[in-house]
């Protein structure tokens, strides 16, 4: 074990969760990255989480495997539900039902086993595509449960759900990132990149991505296919 304090840190191989490893690290917390495989369409993303977590400096980096696409229900999971790659309004098939719940709640198990007391995720409710469990109601809803539903919680030692990115705009999740060192190149947004992790430039995260490097005037380091 290293000397620092323990922390779970979801990381799901996005500019997101690459910016709140980077934040966690700042803090002095010693980070136990956690990405989970739930059927999501590509394994890009995956594959962005390893290098992310090895670049950001985790103490450990464990993948978790759940059968989302069991259940069905999103473009995430179902190739039978296209992604869509024109803005769409209310809440998109891109939601993955219960998928943040599930992710924190496999955290949340594994800050137990480390005696730690603290959950990083990258939740986001400025810039998103309005996903019910992005925002803060979430957030502190989860939390109250977790103090409730663990060993930990009743004992007096809650773990606390930290979201750092919540209130951020996308410019300035990456402006901060950049600011901690956080390499863009080895993270993959994209809901359908190939398996090089070449991003498709049309779909919501791509759209979001990319107009939040312009926005904060930095360099898209974004590999996307010919469009």
């Amino acid at each position: 074990m290293g000397g620092g304090v323990p922390a779970v840190v979801l990381l799901s191989g996005g500019l997101d969760s690459a910016t709140v490893l980077a934040i966690a690290r700042s803090q002095g917390f010693e980070c136990y990255a956690l990405s989970v495989e739930y059927g999501q369409r590509h394994s890009a993303e995956l594959d962005a989480a390893r290098r992310v977590a090895k670049a950001g400096g985790a103490r450990d980096h464990r993948v978790m495997h759940v059968d989302l696409a069991g259940i069905g229900g999103s473009a995430l999971t179902d190739e039978a539900i296209a992604v869509p790659e024109t803005p769409t309004s209310g809440i998109p098939v891109t939601y993955v039902p219960a998928r943040n719940t599930m992710m924190l709640s496999l955290a949340l198990g594994w800050a137990e086993v480390l005696d730690a007391h603290d959950v990083f995720v990258g939740v986001n409710s400025v810039d998103y595509s309005g996903y019910p469990d992005c925002r803060p109601e979430f957030i502190v809803a989860f939390e109250k449960l977790a103090a409730v539903a663990t060993k930990a919680g009743v004992e007096g030692r809650p773990c606390h759900i930290r979201a750092p990115l919540i209130n951020l705009s996308k410019a300035e999740i990456i402006r901060e990132g950049t600011r901690l060192g956080v390499d863009y190149a080895l993270t993959v947004s994209c809901y359908q990149a190939d398996g090089a992790g070449r991003a498709c430039g049309r779909c919501d995260s791509c759209r979001l991505r990319r107009a939040g490097f312009e926005a904060a005037g930095i360099a898209d380091p974004t590999p996307y296919r010919a469009l």
